[in-house]
């Protein structure tokens, strides 16, 4: 049997219940892409814990729907929560990074603006590919069933992750293919934030090195072979919900 498919409704916290009309472009995608009829369970969410599941009761024209709402709940964010900083990626594997990392549960992906990026974001352009991560995660989320989709914030500095993340994070590990301790094998906190640093594919400076962990974060390796920026965090992130008990 089918999953029921999964659309976003803003404000859905808010709602008191009963019926609410599905619009727009979620609307469209419902009864023009989906070609949901009458009677056909859906799930929505607002992509910040709220989730609600309910049956389809009208279709109006090809872009709006009527849900009857069966049960609204909320999630509470999990903890300790998963942060990776991920260096921009050339071409599309930035894109692959974050619906990866989505999927696996990671509840934030921050972009970093390392030294040996190959792409660096600027102006028009770096909005648009940030609303590409953005958008991204959000489809991803829908995919994945969640109901608390992962924040991608602008992008961040060096200086900025280092004094604003790893300072503040009851733990932080950059992913270094030199280092000796094995993300498999460092203590981990049971609560509080838990900070993972992906590099480009020219790897992290030393300058950066530094400042990381001059900041407080520890340098760990994953396992023998070297992965690729667009791997390495949903690798990192699959073995820390692991450990954290997150995915029992």
């Amino acid at each position: 049997m089918a999953t029921a498919p999964v659309f976003v409704y803003e404000g859905l916290a808010e709602h008191g219940g009963g019926a609410l009309t599905l619009d727009g472009p979620e609307g469209r995608h419902a009864v023009s892409v989906r070609r949901l009829r009458v009677g056909e369970a859906v799930v929505l969410t607002d992509g910040q814990g709220t989730g609600a599941s309910g049956t389809v009761a009208e279709v109006a024209g090809r872009d709006a729907l009527t849900v009857e709402l069966d049960e609204i709940w909320r999630d509470e964010p999990p903890r300790p929560a998963l942060t990776v900083v991920q260096a921009l990626a050339k071409g599309d594997r930035g894109e692959l990074a974050v619906a990866a990392m989505t999927e696996t549960g990671v509840d934030a992906i921050v972009p970093w603006s390392a030294s040996r990026c190959v792409t660096q974001w600027h102006g028009e352009r770096g909005a648009k590919s940030l609303a590409k991560w953005r958008s991204t995660a959000r489809e991803a989320g829908k995919q994945a069933r969640r109901v608390r989709f992962p924040r991608v914030p602008e992008p961040m500095t060096t200086r900025e992750v280092a004094a604003g993340l790893v300072a503040g994070a009851a733990f932080a590990a950059v992913l270094h293919e030199s280092a000796t301790e094995p993300l498999a094998a460092a203590p981990l906190p049971e609560d509080g934030d838990v900070v993972l640093i992906v590099g480009p594919e020219g790897g992290v400076a030393p300058d950066e090195l530094a400042a990381f962990t001059a900041a407080g974060a520890r340098v760990c390796r994953l396992g023998p072979t070297v992965l690729r920026t667009s791997t390495a965090g949903t690798a990192a992130a699959a073995l820390v919900l692991g450990r954290t008990g997150r995915w029992s």
